[in-house]
């Protein structure tokens, strides 16, 4: 566990990992997951295969890891957008809607694992089914915050919570696949209308 070149053991392997992982989002998000391999995955990251199984169990692994890390990234820009948006309702729907875009846009790979990829086999269309319901949880409570007496009830406000974010996450993909004719301030007025609509009860 020596340094070598000034950094730590744990640290060139978290760097490595972190390298794998980016290049598994940019490898399934342009080859789908029939044609994602690990031979593709380590070439894109530059390392050898033997550096895969350092952070890796299998390729189903490397695949589960990176929709994780593509949905913390955003449920995390999504919360400090909240945190610090200011205004009536509908100005922090907007708020949190034109980050979340942004994002989209600037970064379209992650976008595409995220909402394109993530129903690819079993085990990621599970963990999509886990992440819509804690996303969900995070919609129906914030647009409980926000609507206030207008919000739905707890138990009903994360089933529209849970609603908008699928909604959404279909309408994101169909534009990244070229299939919705919508610039970038139509995905978020429709977004905004969208998680609006569904949150508010009256």
């Amino acid at each position: 566990m020596r340094s070598y070149g000034g950094r730590s053991a744990d640290e060139r392997i978290a760097e490595r990992r972190e390298r794998l992982v980016a290049a598994t989002i940019e490898v399934l998000a342009e080859n789908g997951e029939t044609r994602t391999t690990m031979s593709r995955i380590c070439t894109q990251a530059g390392l050898s295969e033997r550096y895969f199984y350092e952070s890796f169990a299998d390729l189903d692994d490397a695949l589960l890891t990176a929709l994780d890390e593509v949905c913390t990234e955003i449920l995390g820009i999504a919360m400090h957008t909240v945190e610090h948006t200011s205004g009536d309702a509908e100005e922090r729907v907007r708020a949190v809607v034109s980050t979340v875009v942004d994002l989209v846009v600037a970064q379209p790979s992650k976008a595409k694992v995220a909402v394109i990829h993530a129903s690819a086999n079993p085990r990621l269309r599970a963990r999509r089914h886990e992440l819509i319901g804690l996303f969900g949880d995070f919609v129906g409570r914030e647009g409980s915050v926000m609507f206030g007496e207008d919000a739905w009830p707890p138990a009903r406000a994360r089933l529209q919570g849970i609603a908008s974010i699928a909604g959404f996450a279909e309408i994101v993909a169909a534009w990244l696949s070229g299939d919705v004719d919508l610039d970038r301030d139509g995905l978020v007025e429709f977004g905004q209308d969208l998680f609006s609509t569904l949150l508010r009860r009256r």
